[in-house]
């Protein structure tokens, strides 16, 4: 995955996005929202908010900033959700998950939903949102993985050289995921139909724990 490959599949995806995976992962958005702390006042982080699907789910009591690489994606929420009926939306920008423009420690709580598989360096990320979301807060991430299961596995294999195309990386190991985070998730659960796709809640590190995620090396989550 690159970040042109990236804008390319979405902005194909824009029109249609909703139809396609607004109700199939809808209850894992519900649940990673959830996930959160989400006390009044707190400020979230959402990394890879697309059309804003997720967006009604905050309730007014928090301050949610969403960012996305897609411009026509953020179109959409833009339209749908910045506005006195979503007092929770605070702003939606155009921005690179890995390379994110806020301060450390900026949020209470951040959260990357269907976004793992998608970046280019999922590792970079996380280290973002463990380093933007301060020491304690809750990172969550709800996403599909490579099945455990020989004969889903080998589909998602034989899809893995279309992962440009598809917008995803369909072969997306956990293991290798949270081995490349360096933080071990503190509960990890199935989510949406069949449990097909996979929720992990963190805590983001304390700034010593922090630099060590950073000294790994970059290096894509595949499996």
């Amino acid at each position: 995955m690159d970040v042109k490959s990236i804008r390319k599949a979405y902005r194909f995806y824009a029109p249609i996005y909703d139809f396609i995976f607004g109700g199939i992962v809808g209850q894992g958005r519900r649940a990673a929202v959830e996930a959160l702390s989400r006390n009044p006042g707190e400020r979230i982080l959402e990394i890879g908010v697309g059309t804003g699907l997720s967006l009604p789910l905050y309730g007014s009591e928090v301050a949610v900033s969403g960012i996305d690489l897609s411009p026509e994606m953020l179109d959409i929420a833009r339209r749908k959700y910045l506005g006195p009926d979503f007092p929770q939306v605070r702003e939606l920008l155009e921005m690179d998950a890995e390379r994110l423009d806020y301060p450390d420690d900026s949020f209470e709580a951040s959260v990357a939903m269907y976004v793992a598989s998608v970046v280019p360096d999922p590792a970079a990320m996380m280290r973002e949102m463990f380093r933007v979301t301060v020491p304690g807060g809750s990172v969550v991430v709800v996403n599909h993985f490579s099945s455990r299961k020989p004969l889903m596995r080998g589909v998602e294999t034989r899809l893995a050289p279309f992962s440009k195309r598809l917008g995803f990386r369909p072969d997306f190991s956990l293991e290798s995921f949270v081995e490349r985070v360096g933080v071990e998730p503190e509960r990890v659960r199935g989510v949406n139909f069949r449990n097909f796709w996979t929720l992990l809640e963190f805590r983001s590190p304390d700034p010593d724990a922090r630099r060590g995620c950073r000294d790994k090396p970059r290096v894509s989550a595949t499996g």
